[in-house]
């Protein structure tokens, strides 16, 4: 069963300003406050929830990655000119310049060849994978714990925690990787002498992105169109629990928000999201009319509140999944929220609409006469 089309759209980042084709961005950790996006123009472009755009970060060169902090609190940017590291300040939104070579951990000879893929987990271990087709576990001390060496070359390699019966003391044990954007290889490090490399139906096509959720399940979407879900319990292994077909010409990302407890696919023309307690069922299809050519990746909010989707000619859609409920009676008034800045009150046959600038509700009461509603 097919849900309706029930999120709304917030804002757009037309590919003009982000000087067209690839397109990176990045959800601000915890909070969601801001979003940053990049492209070809040279330039990181931050905006907040709403689609205003507080900052704009200027570089000498195309920027090559960027990621938050846990806590959200800073921005940090590379580009392909230098070695400096531009660090932005969420809180007060100035720009500050870090030269890369002030303390570096030697992790040279690892790889003979270029490092494609990287990942650290929660206890400070940090994977990496290259085009010398290694895998490496260093420390932060750059000490080598475990090497591995895979068939094709790896990408979008990450840490998480197997399905076993006994749980492992260091946590997230496990890393994970796509092999020739064919295969899924899992590599224990309280077993490295036995990984486990999965292989699926040909017809699924290329491995386009996966991601771990619950008691140690993956979720992993195909270049075909299909989403599939495996278990990484021994007794399970290579058994598909779930598939589907999501997109009929093809699926370009994956997203999870386990604050929702949804599931997400792009491709085609359209978001499809699943709720993960029933996957069969789709709770709601997002039909992007506008979106001028392929689908490109697709991230929640940590909170679930938005979405973004970006577009293969660089442009980035931001929807509304999760409205907080918020709403108040009296006698025959009724009003209730219906956007993060708009309140429809409703009295018998009166249907009057209120729209609050550029903040959002935190709460809202009611009196026989008036209502009083706080802003953030």
């Amino acid at each position: 069963m097919e849900g309706r089309n029930r999120e709304q759209r917030v804002f757009s980042v037309p590919e003009k300003v982000t000087g067209g084709g690839a397109v990176s961005y990045c959800w601000q950790q915890k909070l969601g406050n801001y979003l940053a996006v990049t492209g070809t123009n040279r330039a990181v472009a931050i905006y907040d929830r709403h689609g205003e755009q507080r900052d704009e970060i200027n570089l000498p060169g195309v920027c090559t990655g960027m990621g938050w902090d846990k806590d959200g609190n800073t921005l940090a940017i590379i580009q392909e000119k230098n070695g400096i590291v531009y660090l932005w300040d969420a809180n007060s939104h100035k720009t500050t310049q870090l030269e890369s070579g002030l303390r570096k951990v030697p992790i040279l000879g690892k790889h003979t060849k270029k490092i494609i893929c990287g990942a650290w987990n929660s206890e400070n271990l940090l994977a990496l994978g290259g085009e010398d087709k290694c895998i490496t576990v260093s420390n932060v001390d750059g000490d080598t714990i475990r090497q591995a060496t895979v068939r094709a070359d790896p990408s979008d390699i990450q840490f998480s925690e197997m399905k076993t019966d006994e749980r492992s003391s260091i946590g997230e044990a496990t890393v994970s990787v796509i092999v020739g954007k064919k295969t899924l290889y899992l590599y224990n490090m309280n077993d490295p002498d036995n990984p486990i490399e999965l292989a699926f139906q040909q017809r699924y096509g290329n491995i386009m992105s996966y991601r771990w959720f619950g008691d140690g399940y993956i979720m992993l979407g195909f270049s075909n169109g299909f989403f599939v879900v495996i278990s990484t319990h021994i007794k399970e292994i290579g058994q598909e629990l779930y598939q589907t077909r999501d997109h009929k010409d093809e699926l370009t990302g994956i997203a999870m928000s386990l604050e929702l407890n949804k599931a997400a696919s792009c491709g085609d023309n359209c978001v499809k999201i699943h709720d993960l307690t029933e996957m069969k069922e789709i709770y709601a299809i997002i039909t992007l009319e506008d979106a001028g050519g392929h689908l490109d990746k697709i991230s929640w909010t940590d909170d679930g509140q938005l979405l973004a989707v970006s577009t293969q000619q660089g442009a980035v859609h931001v929807y509304l999944t999760k409205l907080p409920v918020l709403g108040s009676a009296n006698g025959t008034r009724l009003s209730y929220l219906t956007s993060l800045r708009e309140q429809c009150e409703i009295e018998f046959k009166e249907n009057k609409t209120w729209t609050f600038g550029d903040t959002e509700f935190l709460f809202e009461k009611k009196s026989s006469c008036y209502s009083l509603i706080a802003l953030d």
